[in-house]
């Protein structure tokens, strides 16, 4: 027995209700729809998390750090960079978890491997949207709760921006 038929019993096993292997999950199988959600669930509750880890982090570094104003300012933003890289990468790596089974959907246009999940992780978070891919099945939900996350995270980051640069400018 395969690892994929291994999952799937296992996960039956449980009263979760898989689709058959090898065939693209409907929506009318909750204990699917179950693991889309709480994985979704887990992937945000750890960018919010991490992102306001994050940010709390460079407040308190800008407001210690010495130097020149230029210097903080490019600090913050590859600081804020770096986390959203981040949190792309914890959404790509959840798509791909769940992309290992058939039953939680499937990706046209783009490969299946972590790289091109990361791809289509980055292009949901920062809402541009991917012409080149097709999402299908349950797994839907996670990009589009991606894409509401994305739009609110950046969002977070570009009010700390702008609430640094005001405390910069009254330095002067």
């Amino acid at each position: 027995m395969g690892i994929d038929m291994e999952w799937h019993s296992w996960l039956a096993g449980f009263g979760f209700g898989l689709a058959e292997p090898g065939a693209i999950a409907d929506y009318s199988h909750w204990g699917i729809n179950a693991i889309v959600v709480g994985l979704t669930a887990l992937a945000v509750c750890v960018s919010v998390l991490l992102h306001y880890e994050v940010l709390n982090a460079l407040s308190y570094r800008l407001a210690h750090r010495q130097g020149q104003r230029r210097q903080r300012v490019m600090f913050a933003i590859f600081g804020m960079l770096v986390v959203h890289v981040a949190e792309i990468w914890i959404f790509g790596v959840a798509a791909t978890t769940l992309l290992s089974w058939p039953a939680f959907g499937a990706i046209a246009g783009i490969g299946s491997d972590l790289l091109d999940q990361v791809y289509l992780s980055a292009v949901t978070f920062t809402t541009v949207g991917a012409a080149d891919a097709h999402v299908s099945g349950p797994i839907r939900f996670l990009f589009g709760t991606e894409a509401l996350a994305g739009l609110l995270l950046i969002t977070w980051s570009a009010s700390f921006t702008f609430l640094e640069m005001e405390r910069f400018w009254r330095e002067r």
